[in-house]
């Protein structure tokens, strides 16, 4: 099973991403997690990122690709896995598509989660971040924020800069201009599969199971 998961920020990609690793087996690519592992770790391509980030630079294309591509080559890619957060402009898709050739990986499955603006805004401006363990909950379901349940931390609850409903608004609108082209170029080339995530999550999991299939 290879799934490419889009979906804008805070629609619930992560989420849905655990949910179907775990019940697949199969490896959850996130490119923010695999950057990070990456300069933890001192690799060579997370050495080079975390020079530029110290420069305040943003991490190019091609290093992301780079990055995919060497955390793919380093797993067992073959049993399946859950690309998420790559790519996201053409650019990366053609980097993407050369990555593809390269392993002979020839029919993943591209799942689109969509959801209203207003409803993502409101899950994401509601959204903490445990700072400890980086666990995230919504106060919209929890009727305690104040210990972590993951950790059992208390007052490690944070809101992240870019849950600020400014934030979020102006990601929203960089993804519609990055990301819906890259939603075309595929669409012709790939099984896609789109799915309304303002559902609940177990609806929602249900759904893309029911599609796989």
């Amino acid at each position: 099973m290879q799934i490419i998961l889009f979906g804008a920020p805070g629609v619930g990609k992560g989420t849905q991403a655990k949910i179907l690793a775990k019940k697949y087996n199969i490896q959850h690519i996130s490119t923010g997690d695999i950057l990070r592992d990456s300069i933890r770790n001192e690799t060579e391509f997370g050495i080079m990122a975390k020079n530029l980030m110290n420069k305040g630079e943003l991490v190019p294309d091609e290093l992301i690709g780079r990055l995919v591509k060497e955390f793919l080559k380093s797993t067992d890619y073959k049993q399946g896995f859950i690309l998420d957060g790559f790519p996201r402009t053409i650019e990366q898709c053609t980097l993407l598509d050369d990555i593809f050739d390269e392993l002979k990986i020839e029919n993943p499955h591209f799942i689109i989660l969509e959801s209203d603006t207003d409803i993502i805004v409101n899950r994401l401006t509601a959204r903490r971040q445990c700072t400890n363990c980086n666990t995230i909950i919504s106060l919209k379901h929890v009727k305690d924020a104040s210990t972590c349940p993951s950790c059992c931390m208390e007052g490690t609850f944070i809101k992240r800069e870019d849950d600020d409903e400014d934030v979020v608004r102006k990601r929203l609108d960089i993804y519609r201009k990055t990301t819906f082209p890259v939603i075309d170029y595929y669409r012709e080339k790939y099984n896609f599969i789109f799915l309304n995530a303002a559902e609940p999550v177990e609806t929602v999991t249900q759904n893309i199971i029911d599609r796989l299939i």
